[in-house]
């Protein structure tokens, strides 16, 4: 909305269209590295192509484009891009940025995690800590970036706000690079990547539609675990040949069909998440457009940017974690006699639960904006400063890294990256259809580029309200789960 000039609602959807982008492509690069390169490998290209696409990130500001005053001299010798050239390059640079994301964030993760043995107990409870402080590390990072890189794109350089991102990049492929001689790669026990298994599966069921599931269920009947072959039954059809033959080459061994199962039953705890995911790229967009209008100051001199207010939400996170792990998690145990303290699933719906709250706390702070606003006669002056001052993450990844099988983590975790990426998409929708259907005929659409007329309380409470939908139907869903 500043360098590129976009509306509040084009630079939403924008946003939220990269994000989605970001995390889509995180089950892209499990499928390179399992079916190619291993997850190593995939780091090291990843690493790479982030900080390619850093450094002309950083490139597209430092050339200043064609309406810059020192490219309006007619004498000068500073190279200059034109308006479209330089947001070509600005949004290659982005999409160079999110090919890297996708390849590094569900690898690096799942590579982390597989350096603790399971057959050991004392390395079993410490992977147990292990995701808890991976999301610290990384809210951390957030934390930081938030606080200082916004402050010197909005106070001194884009430059320098786009070029330290690519240094620490450097820096932090070097640190991974030295422990190479110390990891612990993992062996895989198939020539078949875990896409390509399931796929076969599924085809073999679609193949086998119109037997009888009688005939599937003899089949496996005494072979599979019984909880298990109760649900999904019809993909037992992949245990029989779609040509009658008893080759072993044309059916699909008891394991494969496990597995199939396993990430089906996934499916409804995956879909149940989608809302919080809406809710959560809002942090990037409204939070932060809001925030924009309000007094940010916290002395005469030092004023907070608009996009670091972010940062609360990173905060909170690592504030929250060593207490969660170090304190609750140990009470928590004594008492359910879980490792873990609460099962992931009754995490995943805690934090549901306070995401819900927060939207109606959301709504009721963007009224009370509004409010102010009418009180002080600002309703037509959105450049002036309105007077008034400022878990399921973790469970999430948990739940998809432990519930499927060993050779399939690295696809948990681009499940439940999907989720937010997934998650973006429906907002930029949700913000797109509003848009138009507000907005149409003359009417004044909820995200006005001046917010003081604008309604985005009302596309807060209707967050709220899908958000309590949601987890009425998580609820559901996750009682009738069953545990790997």
């Amino acid at each position: 909305m500043g360098p590129l000039g976009e509306s509040t609602a084009t630079a939403a959807v924008q946003v939220n269209t990269w994000s989605g982008v970001v995390s889509l492509l995180s089950l892209l690069g499990v499928f390179v590295a399992d079916t190619f390169l291993g997850q190593c490998r995939t780091i090291i290209l990843a690493s790479l192509l982030y900080i390619l696409g850093l450094s002309l990130l950083t490139l597209s500001a430092v050339l200043p484009s064609l309406n810059t005053y020192g490219c309006q001299k007619a004498d000068t010798s500073i190279l200059c891009l034109s308006p479209e050239l330089q947001v070509m390059i600005f949004f290659f640079s982005l999409d160079l940025v999110a090919f890297g994301q996708g390849g590094h964030k569900p690898c690096v993760q799942a590579f982390g995690a597989d350096q603790f043995n399971a057959q050991d107990p004392e390395e079993f409870k410490a992977k147990s800590s292990f995701l808890n402080w991976w999301y610290f590390g990384l809210c951390s990072g957030t934390l930081i970036s938030f606080l200082v890189l916004n402050y010197i794109q909005d106070n001194l350089s884009w430059v320098l706000g786009f070029g330290i991102p690519c240094i620490i990049m450097v820096f932090a492929l070097i640190v991974f690079l030295c422990g190479t001689t110390t990891y612990r790669y993992s062996v895989k026990r198939y020539e078949k990547s875990p896409f390509l298994r399931i796929g076969q599966v599924f085809v073999l069921v679609v193949r086998n539609w119109r037997t009888s599931s009688v005939v599937a269920q003899k089949k496996a009947h005494g072979t599979l675990p019984l909880a298990s072959s109760k649900q999904y039954e019809f993909l037992n059809k992949a245990l029989l040949a779609p040509d009658g033959s008893k080759e072993h080459g044309n059916v699909c061994s008891i394991e494969k069909v496990e597995e199939a199962k396993v990430v089906l039953r996934l499916v409804p705890i995956w879909a149940t998440c989608l809302v919080y995911a809406v809710v959560l790229a809002q942090s990037s967009t409204f939070f932060t457009k809001q925030g924009a209008t309000m007094d940010r100051s916290i002395t005469v001199s030092v004023k907070i940017p608009a996009a670091s207010l972010q940062s609360f939400i990173s905060l909170t996170i690592v504030l929250s974690i060593p207490i969660y792990d170090c304190i609750f998690v140990p009470l928590v145990r004594t008492w359910t006699r879980k490792s873990a303290g609460m099962t992931m699933l009754q995490r995943i719906r805690t934090g549901m639960f306070l995401s819900s709250i927060s939207m109606i706390l959301v709504a009721l702070v963007e009224m009370k904006r509004l409010k102010t606003i009418q009180e002080y006669g600002l309703v037509d002056k959105p450049e002036v400063t309105v007077p008034m001052s400022m878990l399921t993450m973790v469970g999430l990844q948990k739940f998809f890294y432990d519930q499927v099988p060993n050779e399939l983590r690295s696809i948990g975790l681009a499940l439940y990256l999907s989720i937010f990426g997934v998650g973006s998409f429906l907002s930029g929708f949700l913000i797109s259809a509003i848009d138009k259907a507000t907005g149409g005929n003359g009417g004044e659409s909820w995200f006005l580029n001046n917010l003081n007329k604008a309604h985005i309380y009302s596309f807060y409470w209707l967050l709220a309200a899908l958000s309590a939908l949601e987890l009425a139907l998580y609820l559901y869903f996750a009682k009738k789960y069953i545990y790997k």
